[in-house]
């Protein structure tokens, strides 16, 4: 496997000639549904045969294919970095770490929750299942979910019940903060969480609640500790979604102590992404020095084996005016990649955030600026899992079409199954 940049002039065609392939494999492996390419946009390559292109180094290929060059060097029995154009270098398999994963799924129609839980089901140990709010009684909403939790079951796939504090207007600091300083609506929730996992056929619960308020910190670590506490002697898993934080400085975000938390549930979601999102003007979502900043940080709190890296199936599209963003919608990886083959402008490539964007003008005349992920910018994700010995890796969510991703998955990492 190697990812392959587009450059000026090329065409499906002479991709698949240079390197002796067809050309419906680039089409299925990377979701094609027009030939029409642009320069800078990434290509998934499922081969194990590089054949030398001028211009080639060992480092070269190695980035591409995401492999040390002493690893090449030694498979191809290289006693020299000189390589001929034309010349085979094979590329050897990844030896893949044995991680848990979980992403995030939403019900739907019949069909589609078949397609998504069969389609997903290969690389996820836990699907979680979003969601279901709290109310103010301590009360849950309710959720069509029985399918999706059947499914999962017959797919060997742990489903996980999402608990959310969301509102009509988003999610809520002050729903969190009554519940929990409220001794008997706190227990009432705790007892409704583990009578919706026993009677609907959970393996356990995901609980994510945002915007915890500083005041909040240590009643939101206790009351994750009494959900494990009362969900773990009946092997229920008790996991949490937090944002992503690097310091413990950052107003808005003391009320996640990594520490408390890591120690109260059996494994952690880390929302490594919107470090730029709709609300603000337009930049990476998920840029890789501020990923590894985050692990970094948890680790200090926390085993890696406890950490699941959350990573986005999604970029965000600004509509600009007079270089102020007047608003931004999200798009799946998938949608980025169509709009800029739409209008035809090339995808640039951040390399100290390891994360693609462009600008195009549509039909009136407007400015849009768009960052998001793709192959490139999963595979180094995928990779510090690999680095840092995480648990695993996770997406928000499966609905968000990303064609390369399971098979980037399934490249560095081998399923671990817990039914």
């Amino acid at each position: 496997m190697f990812i392959y940049i587009v450059k000026t002039g090329d065409t499906l065609y002479s991709i698949a000639t240079k390197y002796r392939i067809t050309m419906d494999s680039i089409r299925i492996m990377n979701g094609l549904k027009t030939d029409r390419l642009v320069p800078g946009q990434d290509l998934l390559i499922t081969t194990d045969v590089y054949i030398v292109q001028p211009g080639d180094s060992l480092y070269s290929i190695s980035q591409m294919a995401f492999l040390p060059i002493e690893t090449i060097r030694l498979y191809n029995g290289l006693h020299s970095d000189l390589l001929m154009v034309g010349m085979n270098i094979y590329l050897p398999p990844r030896l893949k770490y044995e991680a848990e994963n979980l992403s995030y799924i939403t019900p739907s129609s019949p069909e589609k929750n078949i397609a998504n839980v069969e389609g997903f089901a290969s690389i996820n140990t836990y699907f979680g299942i979003f969601e279901y709010h709290i109310l103010g009684d301590g009360s849950l909403s309710t959720l069509d979910d029985q399918q999706l939790i059947n499914l999962s079951w017959e797919n060997n796939v742990a489903p996980l019940a999402v608990i959310t504090n969301l509102t009509e207007t988003g999610f809520s600091p002050e729903l969190t903060r009554q519940i929990l300083n409220n001794p008997e609506i706190r227990e009432r929730v705790i007892n409704n969480i583990y009578n919706l996992v026993k009677t609907k056929n959970y393996a356990g619960v995901n609980i994510d609640f945002e915007r915890i308020r500083e005041g909040e910190r240590d009643l939101y670590s206790g009351f994750l500790r009494a959900i494990r506490d009362r969900l773990k002697p009946e092997g229920y898993y008790t996991s949490v979604a937090i944002p992503a934080k690097t310091s413990d400085d950052i107003p808005w975000l003391k009320g996640y102590d990594y520490g408390g938390i890591g120690s109260a549930v059996d494994f952690v979601f880390i929302m490594a992404y919107d470090w730029h999102e709709a609300s603000g003007p337009p930049g990476p979502v998920a840029p890789i020095q501020e990923v590894r900043k985050t692990i970094e940080y948890a680790q200090k709190f926390m085993r890696g084996n406890k950490i699941i890296l959350g990573v986005p199936r999604y970029g965000y599209d600004w509509t600009m005016s007079n270089g102020t963003a007047l608003s931004a919608r999200a798009v799946s990886v998938s949608n980025a990649i169509e709009t800029a083959m739409k209008y035809q402008v090339p995808i640039q490539h951040s390399i100290p955030d390891q994360q693609p964007f462009f600008s195009y003008r549509d039909e009136a005349g407007a400015r849009h600026i768009v960052w998001f992920e793709d192959s490139r910018a999963r595979a180094h994700k995928l990779q510090l899992v690999v680095d840092y010995r995480l648990r695993g890796i996770g997406a928000w969510q499966v609905g968000l079409h990303f064609p390369q991703s399971a098979y980037l998955v399934n490249e560095f990492l081998r399923r671990r199954r817990v039914i």
